[in-house]
Parts: C-alpha cells; sequence; structure tokens
C-alpha cells in the first residue's frame, strides 16, 4: 500500500471526524468526491487505486479529473468548485504528514476554482404558493404530512436538511411560537411562526406519536424522510399545483425555492437583508444580497424615485446614425 492511502484514511478519522467534527453531509460530500477521482485516477494510470501513489495524482491528473466532470460527467461549475475544495482540504492536511511530497502537493493547491455564473434566485408568488400548499390536499395522512411539511419551509424557509432533521421536541407552539434547529456549522437557530402556521403544525402532531424524539415529517417506517423523498414529493405536488396555477409549470421547484421565497415574502413585507440573514442562518449578511438583487420592484421602485419629475418617459434614442451603430455594439 503506497503513501496516499494511509493519508486519506487518516484525514477522514482524524482530521474530519476528530479535530473539525465535520457533519455528515460533509464526510458524505468529500467521500464521494475521493472516490470519483480514485476511479478516474485509477483507469488513467492503469493501477488498483490502494497502489496509487502521489505522483498519480499530481496537479496535471487533478487538472484532468476536474476537466472530466464538467465535459464527461456534465457538472456545473460550483460542482466542480465544490469537488476542487474536497481534494484540496484533504492534500493541505497530506502536506503535513509527507514534507517530501511539498512541492507536488503546493502545485494542485495552487489550482484555481473557476468563476462561476451566479443566476437569479427563483421563488413563489403567493398565488403559486397558495396553489402549491393546496396540492397535497388533507384525505390521507401522508397527504396532510406533506401539508405542514411544505407550509413549515415555505414560512420558515429551513434548508432540507433542517427540514428533515427535526423531530416534535423541536416544535414549541405555545406563547411565542416557533421552531428550533441546528443549522450549517452546529449553529442552533430560533424560528418563529405563523398563527396560520401554528394551527396547521398543531393539527399534524395530534396524528404522531407522543414521544419527544419522534420524527417530525417521518417516512412510512417512522423513521425521517430523505432528501430525495421530499424531493420527490415536492416534484408531485407542484405538477398537481400547476394544473391550478399554470405559472408553476415554467418553474422548477426544490426544496430551496421554499428558502426562497420564505426569503422574498419576508423582504417584500420590509424586513431588513440583514434579518433575513439571520432568519435563513447564514453565515455572512451579505450572502441574503442576492434577493434585493433578484427583485426587479424594489429596483424598479428605485429607479422612480431617482427619476427626475420633469423627465419624459422612454427610451434614449441616438440622433445620428454613427452613434446609433456604436449603441447597437
Amino acid at each position: 500500500m503506497t503513501a496516499i492511502a494511509p493519508a486519506l484514511e487518516a484525514f477522514f478519522t482524524e482530521r474530519l471526524a476528530r479535530q473539525r467534527r465535520a457533519s455528515g453531509h460533509t464526510v458524505a460530500a468529500y467521500r464521494d468526491t475521493w472516490r470519483l477521482l480514485l476511479a478516474f485516477a485509477s483507469q488513467r494510470a492503469g493501477k488498483p487505486p490502494s497502489r496509487l501513489d502521489f505522483a498519480d495524482l499530481d496537479a496535471p491528473a487533478i487538472g484532468a479529473f476536474l476537466d472530466h466532470l464538467e465535459k464527461d460527467r456534465g457538472n456545473s461549475t460550483r460542482t466542480r468548485n465544490a469537488r476542487l475544495a474536497a481534494v484540496r482540504s484533504a492534500f493541505s492536511y497530506a502536506a503535513l504528514r509527507h514534507p517530501e511530497h511539498a512541492a507536488l502537493i503546493a502545485r494542485v493547491l495552487a489550482i484555481p476554482a473557476k468563476r462561476a455564473d451566479k443566476a437569479l434566485v427563483t421563488w413563489l408568488t403567493e398565488e403559486e404558493v397558495t396553489a402549491l400548499l393546496a396540492a397535497p390536499g388533507r384525505v390521507t395522512r401522508t397527504s396532510r404530512r406533506d401539508h405542514a411539511m411544505l407550509h413549515l419551509a415555505v414560512v420558515t424557509g429551513l434548508r432540507v436538511s433542517e427540514l428533515t432533521a427535526l423531530t416534535r421536541d423541536s416544535l414549541h407552539l405555545g406563547a411565542g411560537p416557533h421552531v428550533t434547529c441546528q443549522g450549517k456549522g452546529r449553529k442552533q437557530r430560533v424560528t418563529p411562526l405563523t398563527p396560520a402556521a401554528v394551527t396547521v403544525l398543531r393539527e399534524w402532531l395530534r396524528e404522531l406519536p407522543a414521544a419527544p424524539a419522534q420524527a417530525l415529517f417521518p417516512g412510512r417506517a417512522g423513521n425521517h424522510l430523505s432528501r430525495d423523498a421530499v424531493e420527490r414529493r415536492l416534484t408531485l405536488h407542484a405538477a398537481a399545483a400547476a394544473a391550478e396555477c399554470p405559472s408553476l409549470a415554467g418553474k422548477k421547484i426544490s426544496p430551496h425555492v421554499l428558502r426562497h421565497t420564505a426569503a422574498m415574502r419576508l423582504l417584500h413585507a420590509g424586513v431588513e437583508v440583514s434579518v433575513i440573514a439571520l432568519w435563513l442562518g447564514h453565515e455572512q449578511t451579505e450572502t441574503a444580497g442576492i434577493y434585493l438583487h433578484a427583485d426587479l420592484k424594489l429596483k424598479e421602485k428605485a429607479l422612480a424615485r431617482t427619476t427626475p419629475p420633469d423627465a419624459s418617459p422612454g427610451r434614449y434614442r441616438p440622433p445620428d446614425p454613427l452613434l446609433a451603430f456604436l449603441e447597437s455594439l
């Protein structure tokens, strides 16, 4: 066995598990990255993964792997950068254990992340929210669960991992109703609930066992729903809601769209961006600025405030053919 295998094993058991106490999602993401990389490098070098050495994972090999992700696997630039971050983290740890490979590791760490286009966020209008929440119905226990889950997601803006991890004990429906969750970085977050959400959740709790650790939105076996299960249920209900609200047909609805919807509702209600960032559990306040960029109505209001009152409406028309040509470029 070469030096790369014990270094990688120590990275996952010592660095991630013991020193950083990384979440299960982080460990799984890093694990998947290295499974893909080792499979790619193994085929490229013509040797089994356990026989790969640092020389087989040099900067050209890592660069070829990143190109493979984008061209052959169709991954986005953001996914490519996330895989590169996982590789960098492991190589940074290996540099302390194997200084004899410092030059090779330095070249890998010097591989830059690729700039990615920032797409505008997608969110649902109030009419679309109403149609989506009505889609599950209230006939079966599963439909009542889905209705309560979607209602809570739209009101609180919880991440799907936070939503699926909730237990009965996470809800506090007395005075000052709120839900408690553990977000990124193991940070506890408290999010208030609207009266309508309290009513829906109280009705749903009557159907759950009284155990505090009971999953709030359980699957058939009573365990927590998976991310994939939530996405499947949401896709099903979004398709049904599109029949009543045609504008939903042109939108790709995901759990993160519900999170964006909660943020945009707060923004339209006049809530400050800094408060929205705290509400959503963003590490940096600037992250919530994407909602300001996405809201055209707010931009139009700002434009109306800056337009001189005596200005005539209409677009600028260049008076000269040469200026018109330059304007068209």
